[in-house]
């Protein structure tokens, strides 16, 4: 059974952190250890996945308040984030996550968005699984108003590595999928979300990130994602989650 950890990156040891090094590099071309180390420290949270002890996925997440138009908002910024293909086909990633982010929003009373960038289908698909608004997307425009939230959001944190004109971000030095990871098969692309990704990120092969955004409220999850959320092994949070100790 995948058992399922919150920690402060804080608390993480030298082997925890080479654990996800590797694992990382595994899968991803383009990881250096020292850029690996700096993105995590600009880290307050991280999720891990363990079967029998082995690291088999992580995701890495920035927890952080804003205000956006005189409002205080919260934030939840996916970093790096990686499984490996034997438990693709295992929910234990999404349970943890859910769980993960529910515990952290449960000590501040405000509205809370989950910032994405997805360079690759698969974490852009989990949106449309699991989220029932969120953008873009292929079946209506942007909102004008969540334009704007999404720009101010992505300038923010990417600054001038974000494109407004596009939604996408580009990093100067990218991690790109293995070539074996990175083509997606014709019968995914049958999918709307998934040709709509492709269409809107056409250089998603080269590291280029396409900027998402909805909010997480429990009203906004699907089905399939109340099941996520309801469902599971317990999310084990060894440390305790305490307001001063959140962000």
């Amino acid at each position: 059974m995948i058992e399922s950890y919150l920690l402060p990156v804080s608390q993480l040891s030298r082997l925890e952190k080479e654990e996800m090094f590797s694992l990382l590099s595994r899968y991803f071309q383009g990881v250096i250890w020292q850029n690996f180390l700096e993105d995590l420290r600009q880290k307050n949270w991280v999720i891990l996945l363990r079967l029998q002890g082995i690291l088999t996925g992580f995701s890495t997440l920035l927890f952080y308040p804003t205000c956006y138009q005189g409002e205080e908002i919260l934030v939840v910024y996916s970093g790096d984030t990686i499984t490996d293909p034997s438990t693709w086909s295992s929910p234990a990633l999404a349970q943890a996550w859910v769980k993960g982010i529910s515990a952290l929003h449960q000590t501040q009373q405000k509205p809370l968005y989950w910032l994405l960038i997805s360079s690759g289908y698969r974490t852009y698909r989990f949106l449309s699984i699991f989220i029932k608004t969120f953008y873009p997307r292929y079946d209506c425009p942007t909102p004008p108003e969540w334009q704007e939230k999404i720009h101010f959001l992505a300038s923010q944190r990417f600054q001038s590595a974000y494109d407004r004109a596009t939604g996408i971000v580009r990093f100067s030095q990218p991690q790109v999928l293995c070539p074996q990871l990175r083509p997606i098969p014709s019968a995914k692309l049958k999918d709307p979300h998934v040709a709509f990704f492709v269409e809107k990120n056409p250089g998603h092969e080269q590291g280029d990130e396409l900027v998402c955004l909805t909010e997480f409220t429990q009203s906004n999850v699907t089905k399939a994602g109340l099941r996520v959320w309801q469902t599971g092994s317990p999310l084990q949070i060894p440390y305790p989650i305490t307001v001063s100790e959140i962000f």
